[in-house]
């Protein structure tokens, strides 16, 4: 907040500052941004939870990302996702109770012809399967 003269300009910027050092918007963080940029919470918070990006639960020790655009849908990406729902026993967009695994889904990956795609811990698989997900997925544990 100081390279940013606490500016409540400089909102956007913070949040993201504080999200890469602390992997995640805590409520006493936002309190504390609130705070030392004389806003009101409600503005910070309805700026960090206007932005997907942000998140406000601590990350999972693993993600695992379904693509659901228009492609991989067609091609599969609803059973990878009923298949993952399963076998974690979470619903896409929420994580284990365990802090294990994060389940999530992203519009779109640009990478329509390699179809479907997941994404785990960062790394893009190519043309999955029921199968190939759920090996990948229980090789985490």
């Amino acid at each position: 907040m100081s390279r940013h003269q606490r500016s409540p300009d400089s909102l956007i910027e913070v949040l993201n500052h504080a999200q890469e050092t602390y992997h995640y918007l805590s409520d006493d963080l936002l309190r504390h941004v609130a705070r030392n940029l004389g806003l009101p919470l409600s503005q910070v918070f309805g700026t960090a939870s206007f932005y997907h990006l942000f998140r406000f639960q601590a990350p999972a020790r693993h993600n695992c990302t379904v693509c659901t655009g228009t492609a991989c849908s067609v091609i599969g990406a609803g059973r990878l996702v009923e298949a993952l729902e399963q076998e974690l026993g979470i619903r896409l967009g929420s994580s284990r109770a365990d802090g294990s695994i994060d389940l999530g889904s992203v519009r779109c990956l640009g990478t329509c012809g390699a179809a479907p795609l997941v994404v785990i811990d960062g790394v893009v698989a190519k043309q999955q399967t029921v199968a190939s997900v759920l090996d990948a997925v229980r090789s985490l544990r």
